[in-house]
């Protein structure tokens, strides 16, 4: 049987008893780095009553998982395996998604357990009223697909969050300030961990902010839903991106009653 175990997405004290117990009787560690597993592993053996377990430990992420399943597909069924990420929720914006699409097309049995998740902790950290919101994980590193995405986002009419690498968060307030300064935001970094800290406020002010903050760590980004009184992206705005037309037609068609198609011919006749 197959267990997605969470684990910890800072204090080593956030593992749970039911997952020290499934590292214990694992035959099969399926990680997405080895390194960080057998070092959260030897941790917890120092801190906590475990057993560091004498098995294999086999890397399985986006580049190799497909190749990885030819090499274990029996072990699957007849051994004890667990999976799990470098820290936090396994299969969310992780390669463990590849493991739970085989067992349900082969019929093998697996388990999900609940634990650490910077979405969940991030969003319930923010503050915002409103219960809902969508996941984006990380926005492409750059060019026109990250500019369409990041427009998509904040034309949402429910809250959105976030991934962001420490190189790109502050670039990340400037491209939202663009579209909107007065756009209220969340950011939570290195949640959970010695230097944990939120910040709140318009995307104008936390740009302020930045100025003097170590940009160092995780970062989670949760984006205030658009309201009525937000400023919205008008077609102007739209056709004075640089983006390439196919993209253009795409958001101009989103905010306008004019088809893709019809938006597409006109800028390329332009």
């Amino acid at each position: 049987m197959l267990k997605f175990i969470p684990t910890p997405i800072g204090n080593p004290q956030d593992i749970t008893i039911r997952a020290l117990r499934y590292f214990e009787e694992a035959t099969l560690f399926l990680c997405e780095d080895t390194r960080e597993t057998k070092r959260l592993l030897r941790l917890l053996e120092e801190r906590f009553d475990f057993s560091y377990p004498d098995v294999e430990f086999l890397s399985f992420h986006e580049h190799n998982g497909e190749e990885r399943l030819s090499e274990i597909s029996e072990r699957l069924s007849n051994e004890s395996v667990v999976y799990v990420s470098d820290a936090g929720m396994p299969i969310i914006s992780d390669p463990g998604q590849i493991l739970v699409e085989y067992c349900q097309k082969n019929s093998i049995e697996y388990d999900v357990l609940p634990g650490a998740s910077a979405v969940t902790t991030a969003y319930a950290a923010s503050g915002f009223k409103d219960g809902k919101f969508l996941f984006f994980g990380f926005l492409p590193h750059k060019g026109s697909e990250r500019s369409s995405q990041l427009i998509d986002a904040m034309n949402r009419k429910d809250n959105v969050i976030l991934y962001e690498a420490p190189h790109r968060i502050e670039k990340l307030i400037e491209e939202i300030a663009l579209i909107d300064e007065s756009r209220e935001l969340f950011f939570a970094k290195e949640i959970s961990k010695k230097f944990q800290n939120y910040y709140r406020g318009t995307a104008k002010d936390i740009l302020k902010q930045f100025k003097t903050i170590n940009s160092k760590g995780e970062w989670v980004v949760v984006i205030e839903s658009k309201k009525e009184q937000s400023k919205s992206l008008h077609v102007d705005d739209i056709l004075a991106f640089d983006l390439q037309p196919k993209i253009k037609a795409k958001l101009l068609a989103k905010i306008t009653d004019r088809s893709v198609k019809s938006w597409y011919q006109e800028l390329i006749n332009r």
